[in-house]
């Protein structure tokens, strides 16, 4: 018999007023854990070293301060193209993946759960997963393929005139509308040997369970990566919360409205940098810091911030070991009856952080071509940071970042 860890369904609950004289006021039960089976706890643990590898890799690629993406928004939309994917190509796509080890099956019945579970898992925040199938009018392309993305992905699948200037109107328009309007724009033109796209969009809205007084932020100074000081709107609050404490970093876990999702902070020790703290990040090494975590009163500063990114991520995944997928040398026969290669993976990312929560969204794109309390502890986050969005009882990662700098916001 298959080992069942914990089931999530999220019920909204009637519990005891916080204000006895003001019955209307409610607060929701906490989260009930998602049900996962060994092979999907397996996955969820791979999935999240695919998202630190993935910030490394674009961190180191990119050049960028400040690096935001979705590795969850990668990941499926990865996932998608793999179920077209065969021989040589496939498998140096499940090395990238980090997907030793598990069936076809396993593989697309998580991502299957994911979608079709973490959107309903708090009543009080709004998270959405879309995905979207565009191939060229008159391109023929395999049933098997928009089955499997039909089925497992409820990917919404169009025959679309790519030679018609609309067509990229009308793609924009599907990114705009499940982003919430955060990312309206994902691709700028059709090449001529495009044949298809597979997308992946993610909105996330989530409002603090404790949200932070505005009359308390203040003005105060944030030091960068260059050692340079700024002035940044900075948050305050004195509460209990999750928080561990190790020689490399202080971590701290701010929960969204029914606790199912949180924001972990990890503030790097002094003379510790992000990428040091980033270089021992691991599916493993985060586990023992999530497990570590207890319940201490916690004098918080976080700065109100804002981050958005486009990134090409063709030379991180090349890099992760997916190489033969952006040559002529692919096979993706599963999709069509012609040789096809990936012609691009564009990654486009939106983040807020105020007093009242997180906005956050992603859209990632694979363009389809023919080849080819006690002692008072304080958490001050003045100096460059890694954040994490992740769902909690799966412990699937949405959003991770690093921020190098912040600018007044």
């Amino acid at each position: 018999m298959k080992r069942i860890y914990k089931l999530m369904i999220i019920v909204l609950i009637t519990a005891s007023c916080t204000n006895q004289n003001d019955p209307k006021i409610q607060v929701p039960v906490n989260a009930k854990p998602i049900a996962l089976t060994v092979s999907m706890e397996k996955r969820v643990s791979q999935d999240n070293d695919f998202a630190f590898d993935l910030l490394k890799k674009t961190i180191s690629s990119s050049g960028e301060t400040n690096v935001f993406v979705s590795p969850l928004s990668v990941s499926i939309a990865l996932g998608m193209a793999w179920n077209g994917a065969n021989g040589a190509t496939k498998t140096e796509m499940e090395t990238a993946m980090k997907m030793s080890g598990m069936s076809v099956a396993d593989i697309n019945g998580y991502y299957q759960i994911m979608q079709s579970t973490l959107p309903g898992i708090d009543p009080l925040t709004k998270l959405s997963i879309a995905n979207s199938l565009w191939y060229k009018t008159g391109f023929s392309v395999k049933p098997d393929f928009l089955k499997v993305n039909s089925d497992y992905f409820n990917a919404y699948i169009k025959e679309l005139d790519f030679s018609q200037a609309w067509a990229v109107d009308t793609i924009n328009n599907w990114c705009s509308k499940e982003t919430n309007k955060l990312i309206p724009t994902i691709i700028n033109q059709i090449p001529s040997n495009a044949v298809m796209y597979l997308m992946n969009a993610v909105y996330f809205k989530g409002i603090w369970s404790k949200q932070f007084d505005k009359t308390k932020t203040t003005e105060l100074t944030f030091t960068n990566e260059t050692g340079n000081q700024m002035n940044v709107n900075m948050m305050s609050m004195k509460d209990t919360f999750a928080y561990a404490q190790t020689d490399i970093a202080q971590y701290l876990e701010i929960p969204y409205g029914n606790k199912a999702f949180s924001m972990t902070v990890i503030l790097p020790a002094d003379n510790i940098t992000t990428n040091d703290v980033l270089n021992t990040l691991t599916a493993d090494n985060w586990s023992v810091a999530l497990n570590s975590l207890t319940e201490q009163q916690v004098t918080v500063y976080l700065p109100r911030f804002k981050v958005t990114n486009s990134f090409n991520l063709n030379q991180e995944l090349q890099d992760m070991g997916m190489k033969l997928a952006f040559t002529d040398a692919a096979d993706f026969s599963n999709i069509a009856a012609v040789p096809l290669k990936i012609s691009y993976v564009i990654h486009n990312t939106y983040c807020t952080v105020d007093e009242e929560g997180t906005e956050a969204a992603a859209v990632t794109s694979i363009g389809i071509v023919t080849s080819a309390e006690r002692q008072p502890i304080i958490f001050n986050v003045n100096k460059p940071f890694v954040f994490v969005i992740r769902e909690k009882s799966t412990g699937v990662i949405l959003f991770i970042g690093k921020m190098g700098s912040v600018d007044k916001f």
